[in-house]
């Protein structure tokens, strides 16, 4: 079993749909604040492995832990619990286009079983209503503003700063990212990144995130976000450790893992495409 100090663990995972590899023998480990950034080409493998993680899809072999807790062969019921740990960005955002703002970030408190203890109650505080955690964390990503609009009234970037709203309404303990950044301009991009630090920093948050943009994990790396300011800051030399690593993926495969300064060095020409200007 996974020390519970494990946040997410893969053990040698695999998944294939029919016979083309989603995942292939996939390793990893992380734990409390600490951050994986995911590069690769489209179908490489990036959201399966955060759809794996999360336990909507099953892998074929190996094991998946959650929180210390084996997760690889649970039913859909048996999961309720430990996906409320768990916030999620889908890609674009993934807003429901008939609810308001306020409904969709509403919806993953009132659709979680656990929401009396774990959401209403952590740590013995006083109980706080949803709506109370709603505009909390429409706040977070300064749009309290929004919460009677809809998601056809606002631009792609504030759509996506909702879902970072969505995302963390729940306080979770880990997040996935897919393509946060994807479409944005780099002003607005580099606003989502902002949030998504301030997220880690202030709550010790893991984060999984899948991009295209090398400039999303240089951030993640070598930034913090500053509560006093408000803004983001170059991290310490000290406080840039080994907890920001890079994945790249092809084919299913991790075909590279390590920190930005081995990245950087890199030879392989795929790994390559990733620094600075490379894409998908």
């Amino acid at each position: 079993m996974a020390p519970e100090s494990t946040v997410v663990r893969f053990e040698d995972v695999s998944l294939h749909f029919g016979a083309t590899p989603g995942l292939d023998r996939v390793s990893f480990e992380m734990g409390p604040g600490e951050t994986r950034i995911l590069f690769g080409a489209a179908g490489s493998g990036k959201t399966t492995l955060i759809k794996v993680a999360l336990g909507l899809l099953k892998p074929d072999s190996g094991r998946v832990y959650l929180f210390g807790r084996d997760i690889t062969d649970l039913k859909e019921q048996d999961l309720f619990d430990i996906r409320a740990r768990v916030g999620i960005l889908f890609q674009e955002g993934g807003l429901f286009d008939s609810l308001t703002i306020g409904e969709n970030v509403t919806y993953p408190l009132v659709n979680q079983r656990v929401l009396q203890d774990a959401v209403l109650h952590g740590n013995g505080a006083p109980a706080r209503s949803v709506q109370e955690r709603v505009r909390e964390a429409l706040h977070f990503v300064e749009l309290d503003q929004t919460l009677e609009k809809f998601p056809s009234e606002l631009s792609g970037g504030m759509r996506r700063r909702v879902g970072i709203a969505r995302a963390v309404v729940t306080a979770p303990k880990l997040l996935l990212y897919d393509s946060p950044t994807a479409g944005l301009d780099p002003i607005t991009a580099n606003t989502i990144i902002a949030l998504i630090l301030k997220e880690r920093e202030i709550r010790n948050t893991a984060t999984i995130m899948a991009t295209h943009r090398y400039l999303d994990g240089h951030l993640m790396t070598n930034f913090r976000y500053n509560p006093g300011s408000g803004t983001m800051e170059r991290a310490p030399e000290v406080a840039r450790r080994a907890a920001t690593q890079f994945f790249v993926m092809n084919e299913g495969r991790l075909i590279f893992t390590g920190t930005e300064a081995d990245l950087q060095v890199a030879e392989d020409p795929y790994v390559r495409k990733f620094l600075r200007h490379g894409s998908s």
